[in-house]
């Protein structure tokens, strides 16, 4: 699964998920031994993320939604991905 991103200890990773469980498109992040899935307006599709770290997740997603979309896109057409800013 490609990461698109890593900070402040979480990796956020997307993947061709055509005919998947997840319909729409989304993310998946991992912190520590915590996993969560969330769409691009940061609602939990499954997992558990702790909250500070659910907070931040959520704010780089709201700032980097354009790009989530275009790596969504490029993904689900075979065309690959492009990494994303950290927050800092």
């Amino acid at each position: 699964m490609p990461t698109l991103c890593i900070f402040f200890g979480i990796i956020v990773r997307m993947y061709n998920e055509k005919g998947g469980q997840h319909s729409i498109p989304h993310i998946h992040a991992e912190y520590q031994d915590y996993n969560v899935v969330i769409d691009f307006d940061g609602n939990i599709l499954e997992g558990e993320f702790p909250n500070s770290k659910l907070k931040l997740l959520v704010a780089w997603t709201e700032i980097h939604k354009e790009d989530l979309e275009a790596n969504w896109k490029l993904l689900s057409n075979g065309d690959g991905y492009f990494k994303i800013e950290p927050l800092k």
